[in-house]
């Protein structure tokens, strides 16, 4: 910043939208307004955190602002570990302005709000004058708003604790750095006194007085805005009067002519926010990457190691070292050498090997399998060489961006890896990081309507409105204006459509929480807190058991210097590694899923008739129907049905399919092209394809392949230009026409913003492969590990039944003798251990799925059942069970889902089980006492015959009854389905609910009359406007669920047969806003 001699006010006390639910401003809209007012500096200090630090550092620095990094601390008076409300005060925390000088101020804030976060959080992240001792260097101090520590002690006229508090902070932070900060806020009750007793002490102590804003939205007609958000924050609404406590004055981001105007009588307080921004000279260096401190041995260079690692993958592949393969490997070594990326792949490699050893089944998305390097270090499970896949598009010579290596891990085991990586490189040195959840489109109409007191059907009727984005572009409302017509019809005829839309858009776009990223970790060689300020994940329940979370997300995690490492659980890498393990404790047979052979018949098979249902990448209606077309025979067809299953390349599907079955149709548009699309028929299926087309036919190099790849990747209509540009003219000059230019570009739009990557296709193709086929090999074991995968999903778990039920495999209720904790699998002959003579056939469901069981009476059941010694064996009656269970949590609510999920089936009917409930519970009760007092006295090893439980007669259990039982505790019907006795009727119709939610030619699009019939899952009342009620139904059929809505007239009529569980057949029309549809109901009867 130069030396500017012109009086101007600088913004020391501002919050962005990262002050969470009370900033409005964005940090661009901050610093737009800081260059339109010619301020040459600015200050971010947002609440308790650092969120924006680096974005504002970027931002500023751009356009020639000083960046002034600080924070709005909440301080308590006595010791953050103190989870109390203070003693003599009612105030749990207070506010203190800190702001970095330098470096070290940096760093020291870093560790400021870590350790108000980590060891201070009550109600907010509090620090206390303890640290702020420790880490105070480098930090100015302002004495805060009206909410500081010492506005407080003004106001309550105790100018003892005032002058006390001062000496406090001068002593913390040195004289020099501390100031006395005051504001004018008019409108706030007690503004005027606390101004003036404090400039009446700065005077007295010769403080030097900064007058801040303390700005919360950009302008002052952002006012209500703002006020909205506060709304939303406090979970409130308009009727309940929530109100910000300096709701009516203007918190705006005032220009310096405002500020000398407001702060006329004290000029010299604006003079000194220019001194104070003079004082900060933040420089960071931003962009260059620190690795992992990964141990190789002593007199061994990272290069050496790696290296050597690589060329032992020869053997353990049973590769053929031939000179080809040498080559490509030496240059690839060479780049990732030349660039010093050789601890990334160490550490990436080291955390796979882990993950190997321990039965942990991984795989790689993205473009890295196009490297033989990783393949040999066994990063990634395909032989680029066999699928063609450059390194290139992976990594190059002139590539900037850092290495970027995604690694999936079956999700039930991803913990732990995440453990092994703190145990390896230290706890302090690990940690997950962090993402912002801003407000969409759909999210902030609804926030609006609801904070504004609106009826729920208000916000839901417009957010419905509102098409959903696509991957990558979300919608905004602007666009949703542009592309649906009765939204911007509604906006310009309803005033109170207007207002919300209007808030909604300013609140647009905001930060609403910070939550942890699905994959990305960071391991330092440091302490984090050299790097990055953390906090606990604000979803982790008890503090201690939080995941700790970095504060940066993953672009400004890089840009501070560290490399993030993406760890994703997949859910079908766990189902698999289940499936594996079934088979090998059943059969004995070793599965390695990595070498099975790609050229299976009963795979291909099971993929041609359409069983797809719960296999990876590869279910679905859509892709089915193609499957069943295509009738693949090779991986190739697979990797691509992966890659064009998606908007824009599915056009090219049924071409696909064509020429793959008449040979006869494949042409290319130019010779050159068959080299890299000769197993694709001549067809472009990948994004891959058209960097090819640059590099071979455009005379493009890596480096201009990877901007090309940007802007066709992002659709960005500047880039876009530009690109066509260049590669028009690329490919005339390569020897080609204009108008095969033209045809080309045209040829590639299906691909902008949806092309899939040929590395990515491959290795997600193979992992398709695999559990198509487990399920053609083990269908009963794969099923199985599904079941226990999705347990807890009850939709899922349902679909997947109804393919079990396609695959003739029965799915049968709990059982006291044959169920464990999650699903099972069960021989033909009851009783029957599984083994190569006696296959799997059926599988039961388990005790953990049981609702109100619990597992610690689950396993108590099943260490119980276990053959002698270690258990009694199988229970023989219920007086046998009751005998046997000595649990403290067998008690009412566990015996009853025990009887009514089935459990006990064999033993008497339902009815007859619960009806002797509560004798069975005091016969238990009563045979532990003995056998307690029988202990005692012959000694534990003495047998005593217990009596006989007789069950009382009693009436048995109704069919209806039954159903609704096991609905309520396995969230699904077991033994049968309410719709049952209609069962002939339903399938014999063409419509059912399936082929409404999955109609892809539109042929059931919106307003076209159905008349359908199912049973009413769930039912939601709401209150209209006009104080009349009407509802939204969960209707289910034998083949799905559907939302479902009754408006006043006809909920009134058929208010006593709208109700859970009853079977209801109705005429409508089906409603389809942007994909979500539902049916409104017209005319409703029961059945």
């Amino acid at each position: 910043m130069e030396k500017n001699t012109e009086t101007t006010f600088i913004h020391l006390h501002t919050h962005s939208h990262y002050s969470l639910l009370d900033g409005l401003s964005k940090l661009e809209d901050l610093i737009d307004l800081a260059k339109k007012f010619k301020m040459p500096a600015l200050a971010i200090t947002d609440h308790g955190n650092m969120y924006g630090a680096i974005e504002f550092y970027k931002l500023a620095k751009k356009v020639g602002i000083k960046p002034i990094i600080g924070v709005e601390a909440y301080m308590t008076a006595g010791s953050r570990l103190d989870k109390t409300i203070e003693a003599g005060g009612t105030k749990r925390y207070y506010h203190l302005t800190l702001l970095a000088k330098n470096l070290e101020g940096y760093k020291n804030l870093i560790k400021l709000v870590t350790l108000a976060n980590l060891e201070g959080y009550y109600y907010k992240p509090r620090m206390d004058k303890e640290i702020l001792r420790k880490y105070g260097n480098g930090i100015i101090a302002l004495s805060g708003c009206l909410g500081g520590e010492l506005s407080q002690s003004v106001m309550k006229d105790d100018l003892g604790q005032a002058e006390k508090i001062i000496k406090e902070y001068q002593d913390i932070f040195g004289p020099e750095n501390y100031f006395i900060e005051i504001q004018c806020h008019p409108s706030v009750e007690n503004d005027q006194k606390v101004r003036e007793s404090l400039i009446a002490l700065a005077k007295k102590h010769d403080i030097p007085v900064v007058a801040t804003q303390d700005s919360h939205y950009p302008c002052t007609d952002d006012h209500d805005a703002h006020h909205t958000l506060l709304q939303i924050n406090t979970q409130g609404d308009a009727k309940d009067g929530a109100k910000f406590e300096f709701s009516d004055d203007d918190f705006s981001f005032m220009s310096a002519e405002k500020a000398l105007e407001v702060f006329k009588d004290i000029p010299e307080a604006v003079t000194n926010t220019m001194k104070i921004a003079e004082m900060c000279n933040l420089e960071l260096e931003l962009g260059k990457w620190v690795f992992p401190d990964f141990k190789i041995e002593a007199g061994k260079t990272y290069a050496e190691k790696l290296r050597e690692l690589t060329y032992a993958g020869f053997e353990r592949l049973e590769l053929k070292e031939t000179p080809a393969l040498k080559e490509r490997v030496e240059y690839e070594l060479k780049i990732i050498s030349d660039k010093g990326y050789e601890p990334y792949f160490l550490v990436v490699g080291d955390l796979l090997r882990h993950a190997k050893e321990n039965g942990i089944l991984t795989t790689i998305r993205g473009s890295v399998a196009g490297s033989m390097v990783t393949y040999l270090l066994g990063i990634t499970n395909v032989d680029p060489i066999a699928y063609k896949l450059p390194f290139e598009r992976f990594l190059h010579s002139r590539r900037p961006s850092a290495p970027d290596i995604d690694m999936d891990f079956a999700d039930n085991r991803r913990d732990e890896m995440i453990e092994y990586a703190k145990k390896k490189y230290g706890e302090d040195k690990v940690a997950q990081i962090g993402t912002f959840g801003t407000m969409m489109a759909r999210g902030s109409v609804r926030d609006v309507a609801r904070a504004l007191g609106y009826d729920y059907a208000i916000g839901d009727r417009l957010s419905k409105m509102i098409p959903l984005g696509a991957q990558g572009m979300p919608m905004t409302i602007d666009h949703a204006m542009e592309i649906t017509p009765e939204f911007a019809e509604a906006y310009k005829k309803e005033k109170d459509t207007k207002k919300i839309i209007d808030l909604a858009e300013k609140l647009e776009g905001c930060v609403r929480h910070i939550s942890v990223h699905a994959a990305g970790v960071v391991i330092s060689p440091f302490p984090l807190t050299e790097y990055v300020p953390l906090q606990y994940d604000p979803k982790g329940g008890d503090k201690n058991e939080g995941k700790i979370i970095t504060q940066y997300d993953m672009y400004s995690i890089e840009e501070a210097g560290l490399l993030k490492f993406d760890f994703l659980g997949i859910r079908n890498l766990a189902i698999l590694a289940d499936a594996v393990a079934l088979v090998k404790k059943f059969y004995n047979v070793e599965i390695d899923i990595e070498r099975i052979p790609l050229d299976d018949k009963k795979t291909f098979a099971l993929l041609a008739s359409g069983q797809t249902e719960g296999l990876f990448q590869l279910n679905g209606a859509g892709m089915t129907r193609y499957l069943k077309e295509l009738k693949p025979t090779s991986i190739h067809d697979i990797n691509a049905m992966v890659a064009l299953y998606r908007p824009g390349p599915m056009e090219i599907i049924p071409e696909y399919i064509k020429r793959k079955h008449n040979p006869q149709l494949v042409k290319y548009l130019d010779p050159r092209m068959k080299k890299f699309l000769g197993e694709s028929y001549g067809l472009i299926v990948y994004q891959d394809d058209l960097l090819f087309c640059a590099l071979e036919l455009a005379g493009y190099n890596w480096e201009e392949v990877d901007k090309f790849r940007y802007a066709v990747g992002k659709k960005i209509p500047k880039e876009m230009a530009a690109q066509y540009e260049k590669f028009t003219q690329g490919v005339v000059a390569n020897g080609q026409t204009p108008e095969f230019a033209e045809k080309l570009w045209k040829l590639f739009e299906p691909f902008q913003a949806y092309g899939f990557n040929k590395a990515h296709a491959a290795s997600y193709g193979k992992v398709a492969y695999q559990t198509a086929y487990m399920k053609a090999h083990y269908p009963v074991e794969y099923m199985t590990a599904i079941l226990t995968a999705e347990s807890g999903d009850v939709e899922k778990i349902s679909e997947i039944i109804e393919e079990c039920k396609n695959m003739k495999i029965p799915v049968l209720p709990p059982h006291i003798n044959e169920s464990f904790g999650g699903f099972t699998c069960l021989s033909e002959k009851q009783g029957l251990n599984i083994d190569p003579e006696n296959k799997s056939k059926k599988i039961r469901f388990g005790f953990y799925t049981i609702k109100n069981l619990g597992t610690d009476i689950s396993d108590a059941i099943i260490n119980e059942r276990k053959n002698p010694p270690s258990g009694g064996g199988k229970f023989k009656s219920i007086s046998d069970f009751l005998n046997r269970i000595k649990h403290k949590n067998l008690n009412k609510k566990s015996m009853e889902a025990l009887i009514k999920s089935g459990c006990m089936d064999d033993w008497s009917d339902r009815g007859i089980l619960l009806a002797n409930l509560e004798a069975m519970l005091e016969y238990n009760h009563e045979t532990s006492k003995q056998n307690e007092n029988q202990a005692s006295l012959f000694g534990e090893s003495s047998e005593i015959k217990a009596s006989e439980f007789k069950l009382q007669n009693a009436s048995p259990a109704t069919q209806a009854e039954k159903l609704l039982w096991e609905k309520e505790l396995l969230g699904l019907y077991i033994s049968g389905h309410p719709l049952d006795r209609l069962r002939d009727k339903l399938k014999s119709r063409n419509i059912n609910i399936k082929k409404i939610k999955e109609d892809k030619e539109n042929n059931l699009g919106n307003g076209i009359p159905i008349t359908i019939a199912g049973i009413i899952e769930t039912v939601r009342v709401v209150v209209t406007k006009n104080d009349e009620r009407m509802a939204f139904l969960k209707i289910a059929d034998l083949t799905g669920s559907i939302e479902a809505v009754c408006f006043p007239s006809i909920f009134k009529a058929s208010v006593d047969i709208l109700v859970p569980e009853k079977c209801i057949a109705f005429f409508g029309k089906v409603s389809n806003r942007n994909g979500d549809k539902s049916i409104i109901i017209e005319a409703v009867k029961e059945i």
